[in-house]
């Protein structure tokens, strides 16, 4: 396996809110020896990179069986909060990953700016379309994923693109879920094993109304300003001119304490008003409202 810094060997218990179940760490193990395998019989393979829990650990994983044969891809685009960008660069020269970065256009697609229900398969189908002409620039067989085994019961329509380009998701075919994916990713050393779950910034936006620049400018300052405040999981939701802050149940209390600080760093990213989301923060809360089931918008 490649040297990275930091990086403990398989087995490491630390301390977490992860279940530690003899039974659940042992099933975690075999899956993961199921993807080394499933990842070697590719030959070489790009990862469509994000920085994030999954795509981490997939590259990470990659990168131990197949060495240079793996590249890890960040796409680059108005829609990425530059904070997630910068880290995503971080994580991969500490793991030693071979980083590979290009721009995306989505919000050149009318389609995509307008906003629909099935958005998500524009802004997929703009990176997988730039994937492959990378992969065929440097030789790589295979383009892979991170959708894990609870995405499926998400209302994820990039899932169609990917199958639309031949994407394979190497975390789904081994079984491999959420907590599982952590729990490895802990017990590896990854940093990202407790990294709050993120998406690209146009799911702060009603569906319907329209994506703009400025707008996710808006909202990347505002999630950030939160963020200086020292809350973690937190999503503001832009409803025109209004701020709509969703953080997470176990931050509410100290972002109501903080609430003049907060209302002060979202109004100077642009809102006109700000209000705190008294059901905290949901994963796909658009889409909650709208069909009661959340989706890959968090």
């Amino acid at each position: 396996m490649p040297a990275a810094v930091g990086v403990r060997p398989l087995g490491y218990h630390g301390a977490s809110g992860l279940s530690t179940k003899e039974g659940h760490v042992h099933g975690a193990s075999q899956k993961y020896d199921d993807l080394r395998r499933r990842l070697e019989n590719l030959g070489s393979v790009l990862v469509a990179y994000s920085g994030g829990v999954d795509s981490t650990f997939l590259a990470f994983a990659a990168h131990a069986c197949l060495g240079e044969r793996t590249l890890a891809v960040l796409g680059v685009s108005a829609t990425v909060p530059t904070s997630e960008l910068e880290d995503a660069r971080a994580t991969a020269e500490v793991l030693g990953l071979r980083l590979h970065e290009v721009a995306t256009h989505e919000l050149a697609d009318p389609r995509f700016q307008a906003n629909p229900h099935d958005r998500c398969y524009y802004c997929k189908s703009e990176l997988f379309s730039v994937l492959g002409e990378t992969a065929s620039a440097y030789g790589m067989e295979w383009i892979a994923d991170g959708t894990n085994a609870d995405d499926l019961n998400d209302h994820r329509p990039g899932r169609r693109a990917a199958a639309a380009y031949g994407v394979l998701s190497p975390l789904l075919d081994s079984g491999l879920g959420k907590e599982e994916i952590r729990l490895l990713s802990r017990d590896l050393g990854l940093p990202t094993w407790d990294k709050p779950a993120m998406a690209c910034l146009s799911s702060r936006i009603p569906y319907g109304s329209q994506i703009t620049p400025l707008m996710l400018e808006r909202v990347a300052s505002a999630e950030a300003a939160c963020r200086r405040l020292g809350l973690r999981q937190v999503r503001v939701r832009a409803h025109g001119e209004v701020a709509r802050v969703e953080v997470d149940s176990s931050e509410m209390e100290q972002a109501f304490a903080l609430r003049r600080e907060l209302a002060r760093g979202v109004k100077a990213a642009g809102f006109l008003f700000v209000a705190q989301d008294l059901e905290g923060y949901r994963s796909g809360s658009f889409d909650l409202a709208r069909t009661g089931s959340s989706s890959q918008d968090q």
